[in-house]
């Protein structure tokens, strides 16, 4: 065990520096204790003396220093959920008499959702907090670009939404809709009708869309586990341009229902049923135990439920 002790001494709670838990808490999300030390506003020997007395005190080495990072123990990766919810209680209880006032904040908010969250969510969410609060801004990042629950855990990211089955423990959600298939393509298409058969499905050329580290891919797994032939001829990796390519071929595209009632009127393109049975995928919002309580936090999912939930 490296000189760490196996049998652990019972701590009391005044025994312990809450200080040391944070440079844990903060040491599990970001495993650098330089980007730590730049975080909590300390030198890094400060970060390294807390840790060496957090090892002491647990009898555990905790996190050992790896060409990656520091990459937790076990015992680390155990304690790692309860220290997280202790201290986002601790945090909501000091700041439950706080308050947020849209019409004056000046508030950043970064929320995490795919390329279609963007073109489905964000221009009515603009719209929205022009009216109603025009000093605050949002960034978005790709729920699959980064590690969103270190992300969201660390307060990096307040939101996300969409199909996230990785933010579980440690997290809240609420159900915004759920998310049908259609076929979507051009006006005039010899598939613009009320309805097609699978047949007409399979024989026509398709736009599929690889969206990686979303739920949207199970679709189209479905689709090949049924034995739904498609006769591929583009594959893109985001939806972004899926109008654009729509617009100017005979190409068909599986997509979600709401992304595609946004491209029909720019675009000059048709929605069609799927002929296919696919089910409903549920799209949520998420946000951290620690900023559950958080008034400016609740305002904004409030916003978001208020207005976009089915």
């Amino acid at each position: 065990m490296n000189g760490w002790l196996v049998n652990r001494a019972r701590i009391e709670l005044q025994d312990l520096d809450l200080n040391l838990l944070v440079v844990f808490s903060q040491l599990l999300a970001e495993r650098r204790v330089a980007k730590v030390a730049e975080n909590l506003g300390i030198t890094q020997p400060a970060v390294s003396n807390a840790l060496a007395r957090l090892r002491k005190l647990l009898g555990d080495e905790l996190f050992l220093r790896t060409p990656s990072g520091m990459q937790p123990t076990p015992f680390a990766v155990q304690l790692s959920e309860p220290v997280t919810h202790a201290l986002a209680a601790i945090h909501s209880a000091l700041n439950q008499r706080s308050s947020f006032d849209p019409t004056v904040a000046n508030r950043a908010f970064t929320i995490g959702m795919t390329d279609i969250g963007e073109i489905y969510f964000l221009p009515g969410l603009m719209r929205l907090l022009s009216r109603a609060a025009a000093g605050v801004t949002i960034s978005t990042v790709r729920n699959a670009a980064v590690n969103l629950r270190d992300e969201m855990e660390a307060g990096k990211v307040d939101l996300a939404i969409g199909l996230l089955p990785q933010l579980k423990a440690g997290f809240f959600q609420r159900r915004l809709f759920l998310q049908r298939y259609v076929c979507l393509l051009k006006k005039g298409h010899r598939l613009d009708k009320k309805r097609i058969s699978l047949a007409e499905f399979s024989s026509a050329a398709h736009l599929m869309i690889i969206s990686a580290g979303t739920g949207h891919g199970k679709v189209d797994e479905l689709l090949e586990r049924s034995g739904v032939e498609r006769n591929i001829r583009l594959t893109v990796p985001h939806y972004v341009g899926v109008g654009h390519i729509l617009q100017s071929t005979d190409l068909i595209a599986t997509v979600p229902e709401r992304l595609a009632r946004e491209m029909v009127e720019p675009f000059g393109l048709s929605i069609v049923p799927h002929p296919a049975t696919l089910p409903e995928i549920a799209i949520n919002i998420f946000w951290h135990a620690k900023l559950h309580r958080e008034p400016a936090n609740q305002w904004l999912r409030g916003l978001i439920i208020d207005n976009f939930a089915a």
